[in-house]
C-alpha cells in the first residue's frame, strides 16, 4: 500500500479511560477483547511510526460536558453513559490511556457523539491541512471506528481501517465490521502501516 504522510492523518479513536481502560466504565464490555487481542500495543507501534514519519495524529474521544448536558440518549449506548455518569470531560475518565499518551503537535478533541466527524470542527480541521486520507484504528470497531470510517467515506475521504490496532465487545462483532469495510475502505495490518511509512 501507498501513503503520503503529508495528506494522511491517523485517528486514534476512543483510546480513553472509560473506554479502553482496566478500570474503565465500558471495561466489563470491551477489556477482555483489548487484551486477548492486544490491541494497546498494535496501536502504539501504528502511533509511533506516524509520529516518526511526521503524519498527523489525531485522538478522538467522546466527551461530555459537566451533568451531560450535551448527551443525547437517541442511541441505546448513550444511554448506558447517562446511567452510569461516565466519560465527562475534563476529567481522568476521558484522558487519554497512559500507554498512547499525545505528543505536541497531536490533535486532541472532543466530541459528544459516537463518529469522530459528528459535532466537531474535525473535517474542517483535516482539510485545512490538506489531509485526504485517514487512518483509522480503535474501540469499539463496530462503534466509533466504523462510524468514524462511513462518515469519512461520505465526506470523501480514502478510508484505510487497521484491523488489528481494533478490536470490538468479541471476535465476530469486530469480523462483521472489518467484513463490511472490504467495501466501504481498505483494511490492512499495522505492518503494512508501517511499511508505508517506512
Amino acid at each position: 500500500m501507498d501513503l503520503d504522510k503529508a495528506t494522511t492523518a491517523f485517528l486514534a479513536c476512543h483510546w480513553e479511560n472509560d473506554v479502553v481502560g482496566a478500570d474503565g466504565a465500558f471495561a466489563p464490555f470491551f477489556r477482555a477483547e483489548i487484551e486477548r487481542r492486544g490491541v494497546i500495543d498494535v496501536a502504539k507501534r501504528v502511533i509511533d511510526a506516524a509520529h516518526s514519519a511526521g503524519a498527523q495524529v489525531v485522538y478522538t474521544r467522546v466527551a461530555f460536558k459537566e451533568g451531560h448536558a450535551d448527551l443525547v440518549t437517541n442511541i441505546p449506548l448513550l444511554g448506558v453513559v447517562a446511567q452510569q455518569g461516565s466519560l465527562l470531560d475534563n476529567t481522568p475518565a476521558t484522558e487519554i490511556i497512559d500507554e498512547l499518551k499525545p505528543e505536541a503537535g497531536d490533535w486532541n478533541l472532543a466530541n459528544p457523539k459516537v463518529s469522530a466527524f459528528a459535532s466537531s470542527n474535525l473535517d474542517e480541521r483535516l482539510r485545512a491541512s490538506g489531509i485526504d486520507t485517514v487512518v483509522i484504528f480503535g474501540v469499539a470497531t463496530n462503534i466509533s471506528v466504523e462510524s468514524t470510517g462511513r462518515s469519512a467515506g461520505d465526506l470523501g475521504y480514502r478510508v484505510v481501517v487497521v484491523e488489528d490496532a481494533c478490536s470490538a465487545a468479541d471476535q465476530a462483532t469486530h469480523d462483521a465490521t472489518i467484513a463490511s469495510f472490504g467495501l466501504l475502505g481498505e483494511v490492512v495490518s499495522a505492518d503494512d502501516v508501517i511499511a508505508a511509512l517506512a
